[in-house]
């Protein structure tokens, strides 16, 4: 949330709900080079068929989030992103899974104007194409 002066001297409040965060961290971590799709898990399924399910009651289009999770903290304020990723077999998970960190967090703080906390990515697959293995 961020407040600012209106020109005639009103406060302005800005609400950034943790389903536009996810959507904005989606976007990014989805266009990391290594990147393959974002898995959305378990936790992460019954979440956003009940987010889409609410948004598409209001006549809302939903932005893709799957594999996503973002929250808001109080104290101290901020946010933390988790997100589940399915990587290529081409590219060293670690250091595609900072790639994504440092994407993640810089997409956050450039729409949101919020710095998150912590940027979890978590590797449920690695693909290997080719016959490699």
């Amino acid at each position: 949330m961020t407040r600012e002066q209106a020109p005639a001297g009103q406060l302005v409040e800005t609400v950034i709900s943790p389903p536009v965060i996810a959507a904005v961290a989606a976007h990014a971590a989805a266009k990391v080079p290594g990147v393959v799709r974002l898995e959305p898990g378990l936790r992460g399924l019954a979440g956003s068929v009940t987010r889409i399910a609410r948004q598409r009651i209001k006549g809302l289009e939903p932005a893709p989030t799957e594999g996503v999770r973002a929250f808001l903290e109080q104290d101290p304020p901020g946010v933390r992103v988790e997100i589940d990723v399915a990587l290529s077999g081409l590219d060293q998970a670690a250091a595609t899974a900072q790639a994504v960190q440092r994407a993640v967090s810089r997409a956050v703080t450039e729409a949101t104007g919020l710095i998150p906390t912590a940027v979890s990515v978590t590797i449920l697959d690695i693909e290997i194409r080719g016959g490699l293995l």
